[in-house]
């Protein structure tokens, strides 16, 4: 007997768990509270893409008539050769069957039917990723297959990271998502309910706490609240995770709580302890901490607990245990290294801070406290957590799901990292902030940092100025050029159809996101359109960005608004142009091609110069540091040779000193007084030491004995280790 289950309901991600459950795990560990968790997506997937499950749906898709599609036709008629391998490549996908990549790359191997047909020219695409990585995408394009036979015949509301997500969209009233719960349960709802009750059945549990964090969870955790209410009575469910925080706000309609006890909101740690608190208790007062319920036959609001939130230092180290971490799908939709970090591989999921640093940007959701309350961690503390989670889960990869990674915070990490000698790969998403030197990101490589993911949102000065971004063009061309050159991919967020952005700024942004891929400082992006939330400050204040918000009566969620924009402009016209550019510059073809290529109608034509973000990228200063910058030396000790040479009755003396990295080679030459100097100071610049000299403190030093550090510091010979890992962070 468990005191609470902690489910993530189906779908989120096929490769790694969403990590809320983890999250709230390791907190109730830290108070002696009992919980057992599971990813029931994972489950259901599992248990849906098997020969026997599989041959059922098709025999249920003949029997009841719905194979009408020429798609679902081909696939039927061919369902013996997708059966037989589909065991295997469940088998290859969870990584327990790799010399298998040779048989699924072998042409014809596998059944081919609607995903297919836009299949990438395989050799060339993946000329930088293997053969590994195209079997994982030609298996990747066979299940979608399956997928669309399920939709087409089986269930149209499936989807592998969704489902029925169109019922929680903009869902301002229950109705619709109400009617769809009281018909009979699909054949995925079946599935689903049935390892439900089986877990039900043997944690036990007194609480169920489903976690909401999409609109494509919603379904199915209403869905499951009603198996446990009308077989479990005794049982109390509760929700928490993104959707509610952002969505049900304004909740007002009671049916809700025919499904749930509880819904909490925000940080969930405290909430949850109080709802266990009380569970044992039968006298009120009760205490609450952002929690609607029903009471007196009305939704609600309880907020009468007076204990602060926990701070992040005391909510323990996410716990993974229970999770079926060796059992999770890693899978490539579209040949991109950078794009294939979401899909494919187990991830370790942490966060340096809560909340974001900066908290400005005016389409984003700034008022609630997830981003509002900014909450760093300390790198230590951070790396231990790491350090406890590599021995949990046997896994060294982490994504930190920071709404925007801090940069001091991110140095302090990687010197933290670097420090105790760890070999870990990170990624994480960040603002594309001029402090992201190139030394920085040098040193962020160094720890193991490979990707970060980045909003440029619309490439234009006035726009990113209207979103109050705290960046420009320039500046974000230079911190891509900075991630790209310490062979950091870089992954941009892209927007279009912002308050009063008008048709000419959005072929111009397109053409500065051409020329960032044309010279090779962006790897991987993706394009949405703006959408205007209720809870950002152009929702709060639409007058003042041009903007006429519709509203609905609102009972249910509340988050998405309808609006019109002055402009009159219809943006989504451009969505498929932008997609398709997108989707060619990210496989390095189309950059020749005219903007007008891409688009069916009359595009302006660009006012950006040709070679604008080429331009950004030069005059800029470099004989500059700042003198709070510490500086670390990640490279070795070097191998040390002393000469002499008279010149005009003059004897010098000069240290040659030879750098070996892991490429190459580097010898400088240094006078033997500097170089005696030089060499004294690499001690005391190794990262293990907890307080590196700043750049001020050397020059201190080194002016004791000598004259103008600036021009020793600034010299080629130590310019040239400036790339070999002498950094000024």
């Amino acid at each position: 007997m468990k005191d609470f289950l902690l489910i993530t309901p189906p779908f989120t991600q096929l490769n790694t768990p969403y990590p809320a459950t983890a999250y709230l795990k390791g907190f109730l560990k830290t108070k002696g509270i009992s919980a057992f968790q599971m990813d029931l997506g994972i489950e259901v997937i599992l248990e849906l893409f098997t020969k026997d499950t599989f041959s059922q749906l098709f025999d249920y898709a003949y029997d009841n008539d719905t194979i009408v599609t020429e798609n679902s036709e081909r696939i039927y008629s061919l369902r013996q050769d997708y059966l037989q391998p589909l065991d295997e490549v469940i088998k290859f996908l969870q990584g327990k069957n790799n010399t298998f990549a040779r048989q699924i790359c072998t042409v014809n191997f596998l059944p081919q039917a609607s995903r297919f047909e836009q299949l990438d020219d395989l050799d060339y695409a993946f000329g930088l990723m293997g053969m590994q990585d195209k079997a994982k995408h030609l298996a990747t394009l066979y299940l979608e297959d399956l997928s669309d036979f399920i939709i087409e015949c089986i269930d149209p509301n499936f989807g592998f990271s969704r489902y029925a997500e169109r019922l929680g969209q903009s869902a301002n009233a229950f109705d619709e998502l109400y009617q769809e719960l009281q018909k009979e349960p699909t054949r995925i709802d079946i599935i689903t309910l049935n390892i439900l009750d089986r877990q039900l059945q043997k944690t036990k549990p007194k609480l169920v706490g489903l976690s909401v964090p999409f609109p494509g969870n919603l379904y199915s955790a209403f869905r499951c609240a009603q198996y446990i209410k009308a077989n479990f009575p005794t049982i109390k469910i509760t929700m928490g995770g993104g959707f509610p925080n952002t969505e049900l706000r304004s909740l007002t309609d009671t049916r809700v709580f025919n499904f749930f006890d509880f819904i909490t909101l925000d940080d969930g740690e405290l909430p949850i302890e109080l709802l266990h608190t009380n569970l044992a208790k039968t006298e009120e007062p009760q205490e609450f901490k952002r929690t609607l319920l029903l009471e007196n036959g009305a939704v609600t609001y309880k907020n009468n607990s007076t204990t602060p939130d926990y701070k992040q230092a005391q909510v323990g180290t996410p716990d993974y245990s229970d999770l079926l971490l060796d059992q999770y799908i890693s899978v490539i939709e579209i040949a991109n290294p950078m794009h294939s970090l979401w899909s494919d591989g187990r991830w370790n999921k942490l966060t340096m801070a809560h909340g974001c640093y900066w908290g400005k940007c005016t389409f984003c959701d700034i008022s609630l406290d997830y981003i509002k309350i900014y909450e760093p961690i300390a790198a230590k503390l951070l790396v231990d957590r790491m350090e406890e989670l590599i021995a949990q889960t046997g896994e060294y990869g982490f994504h930190f799901v920071d709404e925007a990674a801090p940069p001091a915070l991110m140095k302090a990490l990687a010197l933290e990292i670097i420090k105790r000698k760890l070999v870990v790969t990170w990624w994480t998403n960040i603002r594309f902030e001029k402090n992201f030197t190139k030394d920085l990101c040098l040193l962020l490589k160094a720890s193991g940092c490979i990707a970060i993911s980045g909003g440029l949102e619309v490439a234009s000065d006035r726009l990113l100025e209207l979103i109050d971004k705290g960046v420009t063009v320039k500046q974000v061309a230079q911190v891509t050029r900075n991630l790209t050159e310490a062979n950091i991919m870089v992954h941009s967020y892209l927007m279009y159809g912002y308050p009063t952005q008008t048709e000419q700024e959005t072929v111009d942004s397109l053409e500065m996101v051409r020329q960032l891929f044309e010279i090779g400082i962006l790897q991987s992006g993706f394009w949405h359109q703006f959408a205007l939330t209720a809870h950002s400050p152009i929702g709060k204040n639409p007058e003042e960005y041009g903007v006429t918000p519709h509203y609905n009566t609102i009972t249910f969620a509340n988050n998405d608004v309808d609006f019109s924009d002055s402009t009159g402009i219809d943006h989504s016209k451009f969505s498929y142009g932008l997609k398709k550019s997108l989707f060619n510059f990210m496989h390095g073809i189309g950059f020749e091609l005219p903007l007008q290529e891409w688009f069916d109608f009359d595009i302006p034509e660009t006012k950006i110069p040709y070679q604008f973000i080429e331009e950004c990228l030069v005059n800029e200063q470099h004989f500059s540091t700042k003198p709070t910058s510490k500086i670390v030396w990640l490279g070795h000790y070097p191998l040390v040779e002393e000469t002499s040479k008279t010149k005009k009755g003059q004897t010098f003396n000069q240290l040659h000193l030879t750098f070996h990295t892991k490429t190459d080679a580097i010898t400088i030459t240094l006078s033997k007084a500097h170089g005696d100097w030089f060499l004294e100071q690499l001690e005391t610049l190794k990262p293990n030491n907890d307080k590196l000299p700043t750049f001020s403190q050397l020059k201190k030093d080194f002016e004791t004995s000598f004259e103008d550090f600036e021009l020793f510091w600034y010299s080629k010979p130590l310019l040239k280790l400036r790339d070999a890992g002498l950094l000024a962070i």
